[in-house]
């Protein structure tokens, strides 16, 4: 009871710590992350008051986007080399390929669908047939390239598959927007 009391008070008082000055000894008045923030705030607002921010070195120079700081940098330096030399990842070159291939293959269905419903008749349901099934291998095939994209694709940029029911109903919602 007592080693689990002292745990306590020093976990207390480490959380403490990590509230901003104004804030220190009232954890129980800190209802919410609102409040940290606010505080934080109040502390810009009266620094701006103050003219603090206009003296910052490179005011008014145009920002340096020439290395990621959030990013490894050995994986930043790399990255800067290929770009240099004219490369890039092997999952950016397929992200762009997936896109272009995407936007193919929905232009292709457009106009196979476009073609069936314009015809008053529907005796030529095989022709649509046809067309919709090289169509759907086509989706797969995007399919196995999205997943081979998300295997090697850093984490958290990957994407979802395509399904045929969804982008047809995608493309008819689309129709009946221009229709309007």
């Amino acid at each position: 009871k007592v080693s689990s009391d002292r745990l306590s008070s020093v976990i207390d008082t480490v959380n403490d710590r990590k509230l901003p000055p104004e804030l220190r000894g009232q954890r129980n008045n800190v209802r919410s992350e609102t409040d940290i923030i606010n505080v934080v705030e109040q502390r810009v607002w009266h620094a701006m008051e103050e003219g603090q921010f206009e003296n910052l070195p490179g005011k008014g120079k145009p920002l340096d986007l020439t290395s990621n700081p959030h990013v490894d940098p050995a994986e930043d330096t790399l990255y800067r080399i290929l770009n240099k030399n004219g490369c890039a990842p092997e999952w950016i070159e397929l992200n762009k390929e997936i896109r272009n291939s995407v936007a193919s293959w929905r232009l292709a269905l457009k106009k196979a669908w476009v073609h069936y419903n314009n015809k008053g008749d529907h005796s030529h349901d095989s022709k649509w047939l046809k067309s919709s099934e090289a169509l759907k291998l086509q989706l797969r095939d995007l399919n196995n390239k999205v997943f081979r994209y998300n295997l090697i694709v850093p984490f958290g940029r990957q994407m979802l598959g395509f399904k045929w029911e969804r982008e047809v109903d995608r493309l008819k919602e689309e129709l009946q927007e221009t229709d309007k």
